[in-house]
C-alpha cells in the first residue's frame, strides 16, 4: 500500500485550483444562449396553470430561480421546466 503525503501547500493550492475551475463552469452554465426564452410572472403562472402568488412562493422556496431587469421579474423557461419533478410510480 502507498501513501502519499500531501503537505498543508499543495492541499491550498490544488483547492484554489478547484475553485477556480468550478467558478469558470458555473459562469458558463450560467451564460444564457441566443435560443434562451423568457417570462413574466403572468406567463409562468399560466404555463403551470397556478396563480401569481404561487410563482412567487416557488421563488421564494427556491424551486424557480427569478431574474429581473429593471422593475420587472422573469424566468428563463428551460429552468421552469427543469424544476419539474417526476413522480414514480
Amino acid at each position: 500500500m502507498n501513501l502519499e503525503l500531501i503537505y498543508p501547500e499543495q492541499l491550498r493550492e490544488d483547492i484554489l485550483s478547484l475553485k477556480s475551475e468550478l467558478a469558470e463552469i458555473k459562469l458558463n452554465l450560467q451564460k444564457p444562449t441566443e435560443n434562451t426564452k423568457y417570462l413574466g410572472r403572468k406567463e409562468v403562472a399560466e404555463m403551470l396553470n397556478v396563480n401569481i402568488s404561487s410563482v412567487h412562493n416557488y421563488t421564494v422556496k427556491g424551486i424557480l430561480t427569478a431574474f429581473q431587469l429593471g422593475g420587472k421579474v422573469y424566468y428563463r423557461k428551460v429552468d421552469i421546466e427543469a424544476a419539474m419533478i417526476e413522480l414514480k410510480k
